[in-house]
């Protein structure tokens, strides 16, 4: 197999690799994402929230499935003013691979703070942008009141997590490049020789004739 032959599917594969990169899962400048967009302010605001698991079956059983979930780590809870629904997670290192490490801890849920409610917690990524909810629910009407905060810590990581991904793909996009001059300067080498050979044999060809 030529060099040439094995520098085309090299690089055949390296666009395929550069195309199918991962998207960043923020967006570059996430506080002022957060502070600025509409949908963020409006729910960085206390206002009312509900449960929205199990809609269709009586109060009492919902009530039981929404203390069963919450113990569990997680619940259906949406914003009644905007019909915003979220998938929420209620657990600690929320952040991690392992199963074992997300746990919800009274941190995340709390049904001790005040009787007949129970206080969550749960970080995210929404729409680029780290945040936290924080609310609470009442255990028998199934509603309360929430909002969410912008996530300066996990922010921070997700940003270096995205410049390194950045630059990885700029450096993997350079090393495309350098690649594919080598690639057309071996064409254009090829094409050069095989027009000499092509000279050469016309040149012996006149030389026969005369």
């Amino acid at each position: 197999e030529s060099m040439l032959s094995v520098l085309t599917n090299t690089l055949s594969c390296e666009v395929g690799i550069i195309t199918q990169r991962k998207m960043p899962r923020v967006v570059p400048d996430q506080r002022s994402t957060f502070d600025n967009d509409e949908l963020f302010r409006r729910l960085s605001r206390e206002c009312e929230v509900k449960y929205t698991g199990f809609r269709d079956r009586p109060l009492e059983e919902r009530q039981l499935r929404f203390q069963t979930e919450c113990r569990e780590g997680h619940a259906d809870i949406a914003f009644v003013a905007t019909g915003t629904n979220l998938q929420l997670n209620f657990e600690s290192n929320a952040w991690s691979d392992k199963d074992e490490d997300r746990i919800p801890t009274r941190e995340y849920v709390d049904f001790e703070r005040e009787p007949g409610k129970v206080h969550l917690k749960s970080q995210f990524i929404m729409n680029g942008v780290c945040v936290i909810w924080r609310g609470w629910i009442d255990l028998h009407r199934l509603d309360g009141i929430g909002c969410i905060e912008f996530d300066s810590e996990r922010a921070e990581v997700e940003d270096q997590l995205y410049r390194q991904q950045i630059e990885q793909y700029n450096q993997r996009l350079r090393e495309f490049e350098e690649r594919h001059r080598q690639y057309q300067e071996q064409q254009e080498r090829r094409s050069h020789d095989e027009q000499e050979v092509i000279d050469a044999l016309l040149c012996i060809s006149e030389d026969r004739k005369s």
